[in-house]
């Protein structure tokens, strides 16, 4: 197996990195295609209904008419936008989505027409954080779309965005911490070679789980699709887009949902090493076989998406900051400092390997405990949150104590006792 290093990239030549610049292009596009229509099928299969079958033979050429519908649909533009920044708005969320790939490994060293190259467009010292910075401002898309848009609506899906963005990158940014440690590099391909031996899934299994809650917030899905949220925003920050301006909306959202689940394989999942047994031959992980072990990979978080879209009602506002805020960021403060502690006590060396592998996986199952212990905390079922309230209640308002009748804050609670009577206005007249 022949891992790359910094030294292997920027040796291509202009035609091969062109060539695979078009092929990176052609994963992300062929991606959504297929993610649409298989996003259909699953769920229309897990909720015992028919989903496309129309369009081609069994509906497989669903995405393709989808996509020629909102390419011939009139694009209309409301006359109270800021339009340059409304045009502006579906380019900036959907350039980032496919920038952010230029550093995600598909393989190893491969012979391209007789060139060596790797399985890579290009790394970095610092890749994780270039993908980090670069699906952040992705977000500023749906941000200005939102505001420029004139509407009230779009307004609060941009607003809630922002929010939901800078709440949940935080703990992101805390569970690339905890890898760069351990790996001892920022680079992409640093961290797949680093996972030779045991994938960190397993060795930092609560960065895992915390990245792959946090994943889908940043990509706006269910049951975190709070910016679009139909039920009181209408269609959110996209609600005054049509056409091929909405259709850009909608493909930077399952870029996105390819490019965190391709980060989260490179992260967590070895990249693009085959899974065991197979790691077992040589075969297996060189060649072009590891751009299919890799694809498998990325199609499993896809699933959990799609999954997760058809299993789950959408949360509450402040379920889903309370989350964030409360529980993901102090775990990840939290198990980024016992990697440090665990690293530093035991060493780095070879010798050391099998022990701190122990050490850090015993103390991910804890911390992950620890995790699944406050998200059910946080959850707790409404009855048990009802007797809370009952413990707590505050004392009886009376609505007419003033004189007139006044209502109830939230909260507040009236009083079980007759209401003061309201004042006599002959009596008054007399005193006058």
């Amino acid at each position: 197996m022949t891992f790359p290093t910094l030294a292997d990239f920027g040796q291509d030549p202009w035609w091969l990195i062109g060539l695979k610049a078009l092929a990176v292009f052609a994963f992300l596009v062929a991606n959504p295609l297929a993610a649409i229509l298989i996003e259909r099928k699953i769920m229309a299969r897990m909720q015992t209904r028919i989903g496309p079958n129309r369009v081609g033979p069994r509906g497989l050429l669903q995405s393709l008419a989808d996509g020629v519908k909102l390419a011939l649909k009139e694009g209309i533009i409301p006359s109270g936008v800021d339009k340059p920044i409304y045009l502006a708005a579906p380019i900036i969320a959907v350039v980032p989505a496919v920038m952010a790939f230029a550093v995600i490994p598909f393989g190893p060293m491969v012979s391209v027409f007789g060139h060596q190259t790797p399985l890579q467009l290009t790394d970095l010292p610092v890749g994780v954080l270039y993908v980090l910075a670069i699906t952040s401002v992705g977000v500023y898309g749906i941000v200005l779309a939102g505001w420029s848009s004139g509407s009230t609506y779009p307004l609060l899906g941009g607003l809630r965005s922002t929010a939901q963005v800078i709440s949940y990158e935080i703990a992101m940014g805390l569970t690339f911490a905890a890898v760069f440690l351990d790996a001892a590099t920022m680079s992409t391909s640093g961290i797949v070679a680093a996972q030779e031996h045991h994938w960190y899934v397993l060795l930092l299994l609560p960065s895992f789980v915390i990245y792959a809650v946090s994943m889908v917030g940043e990509t706006n899905r269910a049951p975190f699709d709070l910016p679009e949220a139909e039920g009181e925003l209408v269609g959110g920050f996209h609600t005054e887009y049509s056409s091929l301006k909405f259709a850009m909306f909608m493909l930077a959202e399952y870029i996105n949902m390819v490019t965190v689940s391709a980060l989260a394989t490179t992260l967590f999942l070895g990249g693009w090493q085959a899974p065991w047994p197979l790691s077992a031959f040589d075969w297996a992980n060189s060649g072009w076989w590891p751009i299919l072990w890799f694809t498998l990979k990325v199609w499993v978080f896809l699933f959990v998406f799609i999954w997760l879209r058809t299993s789950l009602p959408r949360l509450r506002y402040d379920q889903f900051m309370n989350l964030g805020w409360k529980v993901l960021i102090p775990i990840s403060l939290t198990w980024v400092m016992v990697v440090a502690v665990i690293r530093a006590a035991i060493g780095t060396s070879d010798d050391d390997d099998l022990a701190r592998s122990l050490v850090s996986a015993a103390a991910g199952l804890v911390v992950t405990a620890l995790l699944l212990y406050a998200v059910w905390r946080l959850m707790r079922l409404p009855k048990e949150a009802e007797e809370d309230e009952k413990a707590a209640q505050p004392p009886a308002f009376d609505p007419m104590a003033g004189g007139f009748p006044v209502p109830p804050l939230p909260g507040q609670v009236l009083s079980a006792r007759p209401m003061s009577p309201p004042p006599d206005p002959r009596k008054e007249t007399t005193d006058a």
